[in-house]
């Protein structure tokens, strides 16, 4: 079992890194590996919007997008981290998950995963971020477990925050019982449910493409 930490954060060991690395500590307890990403240690391209996934299940891009790609797959839970840049999660962090697109065809290859969040505010945003994550889920037919919402106004600050470091520390354990626990969708809806629609009853997704 190994748990994909991914942070979001362009600073290295600072608040949102630190609950992440609370929350792996407890999965490791918990009993599972474990990585920790960051974002901003790779060069990972905008999406183009091009839909070549969609006929391939790959993305043409070749750069550090890829080898993300294995580990997301490899891994059974991945736990979202992220600071609130503009009310919502950073720009380094969406570009990344736009390019997971290439993961959802020709099925939901993230079906079954769990998945947590930890969002770090200032003041405010952390629900309308972490609500972001939770609409992925949904589409990737992964388990959703807990959020943790910290705040912190400077580097290191969050460790003020008790009730953040503790959430952090159980929302590691549980996205590792939860996975022990066992969860899978059922194998009919491989798809999210409009394409599965779309599919199923012969129609199109998109109002453009009424006839």
């Amino acid at each position: 079992m190994k748990i994909l930490g991914i942070s979001g954060s362009p600073r290295k060991r600072g608040n949102t890194e630190i609950l992440l690395r609370q929350a792996l500590e407890a999965a490791t307890e918990a009993g599972a590996s474990v990585e920790l990403l960051r974002a901003a240690d790779y060069r990972i391209k905008p999406c183009e919007g091009c839909w070549g996934c969609q006929e391939t299940g790959h993305c043409h891009i070749d750069d550090d997008m890829q080898p993300i790609y294995v580990k997301m797959l490899e891994a059974s839970g991945i736990i979202f981290a992220t600071p609130v840049y503009w009310f919502g999660m950073t720009g380094l962090l969406k570009v990344l998950i736009d390019r997971t697109n290439a993961l959802a065809f020709p099925e939901s290859r993230l079906q079954d995963k769990v998945g947590g969040v930890i969002v770090v505010a200032g003041r405010t945003a952390a629900t309308l971020t972490s609500a972001q994550f939770y609409v992925y889920f949904s589409a990737n037919h992964m388990l959703p477990g807990d959020y943790v919402h910290g705040y912190a106004d400077r580097k290191g600050g969050i460790r003020r925050d008790k009730h953040a470091m503790k959430a952090a520390s159980e929302l590691g354990r549980q996205v590792v019982l939860l996975i022990k626990k066992g969860f899978e969708f059922p194998r009919e809806y491989d798809v999210p449910i409009y394409r599965y629609v779309a599919r199923k009853y012969d129609m199109p997704i998109s109002l453009g493409d009424l006839k």
